[in-house]
């Protein structure tokens, strides 16, 4: 049987590590850190990625730690609606849309790993300094000062990076690829425990990016305090507040952004009053590296952030990396010579993918907000047809879901790609 090392035991290191167990394989995965913890905050599982979780046979222990999207809408910084559309099965997707918050995703997915691979399948404390190919397998070296047990050195057939967007296997495969694409924006991450809003899996996109920045509000966790309560992911996006790259999840107060939205009036939600609420903030520098020329190296090949990292705008980048999972596995699997499967897993996801990582760049669907406010002097207006309409949007939308392997099901012929220009970046910057 092919020996697997994976690097990287993140929730797509997890996944690649379930699914490569499907195809009958027993992979080994390295992870750095001395002890797997539910960090982090929200992250929006579209359609795509909910079916490769239940594919993973996740779904119903998934559902109880998330929240089933509904709606996505839109608003401008006054609180005035610029499009909305239903998300998941109420779309007429086969598959849920859900938030969640990204510790108890991979907490669920590392569980999984150990029941069904073993609690051996991980060694922890053992961080990857660099490695050595020659035709026949791989030599891993291992810093293990945190997990003196675990070994300094291993061989493997073949290996997997998935050691995310600062990858130690990819800074030596593609050194090169080490300079990062900092957007000159910043990132304020945090998370409040409020009374449910709208639908209760509304996610909302608010503000616009010239005059206030950005928010995106979605609740990740129903009855957190067990007196009906949701957990509720907000981030708002500012510019001229640039952070350096060591500052990369810095925690900070909300002093600076308590007031940027006191202009938006919505008669549901007290905007101000949830980030002044909040329980935990983060700073967080938006950052990403530009598309990637090659992912596969002989026995070696990439896989999420460390093949595709891009900024959270869409949420598609962990959603992409269960799509990786899934292909590596099918490939390995189908295709005796490894090499030739990283070949192949990399010829198909890398172009679509590297689409993805420069329409992020350049705002992915959150230009709606963009063009309304240009078009608009970034004033109130009275009929949000006569500025930006509607099939224009739908338009967008539709190219956008497409793109990211989730064509919208219930599209008009009138709002297919292709009848407005696309506004989304077609090259690196």
């Amino acid at each position: 049987m092919l020996d697997i090392v994976i690097i990287g035991a993140g929730p797509a290191g997890l996944a690649t590590a379930l699914r490569l167990h499907q195809k009958g394989f027993r992979p080994h995965l390295y992870e750095g850190v001395a002890e797997i913890k539910p960090l982090g905050v929200g992250v929006d599982i579209k359609p795509y990625a909910v079916k490769e979780i239940t594919e993973l046979g996740l779904f119903d222990e998934f559902a109880a730690i998330s929240v089933e999207a509904r709606e996505s809408v839109f608003y401008t910084g006054y609180g005035q609606e610029i499009f909305g559309e239903k998300c998941g099965r109420h779309m007429g997707y086969e598959f849920d849309q859900r938030f969640v918050h990204r510790g108890r995703l991979q907490m669920m997915l590392y569980k999984a790993v150990q029941e069904r691979l073993g609690k051996d399948a991980i060694t922890l404390g053992c961080r990857c300094t660099g490695f050595e190919q020659d035709e026949n397998g791989v030599t891993l070296r291992f810093d293990n000062h945190l997990n003196p047990s675990a070994p300094t050195e291993v061989r493997a057939d073949v290996v997997i990076g998935v050691d995310g967007i600062k990858s130690v296997v990819r800074g030596q495969l593609l050194p090169e690829s080490e300079r990062t694409h900092f957007s000159g924006l910043t990132l304020y991450r945090g998370v409040t425990v409020m009374p449910p809003f709208k639908t209760g899996g509304s996610i909302l996109h608010i503000g616009d990016p010239i005059r206030q920045g950005t928010l995106i509000v979605y609740p990740i966790q129903d009855n957190f305090d067990a007196e009906g309560n949701q957990l509720v992911n907000w981030v708002i996006e500012q510019n001229e507040k640039p952070q350096t790259e060591e500052d990369w999840n810095q925690e900070t107060g909300v002093k600076e952004i308590e007031h940027v939205f006191d202009d938006c009036k919505l008669d549901f939600l007290d905007v101000s009053a949830m980030i002044r609420d909040a329980r935990e903030c983060y700073l967080f520098p938006l950052i990403d590296h530009d598309p990637l020329p090659q992912w596969s190296f002989g026995r070696i090949t990439l896989l999420g952030d460390a093949a595709h990292a891009m900024y959270p705008r869409g949420g598609n980048s962990v959603c992409q990396a269960f799509v990786d999972a899934r292909v590596v596995a099918e490939k390995l699997a189908e295709i005796a010579n490894p090499v030739d499967a990283f070949k192949a897993y990399e010829l198909e996801r890398r172009e679509k993918v590297n689409w993805l990582v420069l329409a992020s760049r350049g705002e992915g669907p959150e230009v709606v907000r963009r063009i309304v406010e240009q078009r608009s002097g970034g004033k109130p207006f009275d009929d949000i047809e006569n500025i930006f309409p509607h099939d224009e949007a739908l338009s967008i939308f539709s190219e956008y879901h497409a793109k990211a392997g989730m064509k919208i099901p219930t599209e008009s012929a009138d709002a297919k790609p292709g009848k407005y220009k696309s506004v989304f970046v077609t090259e690196t910057k």
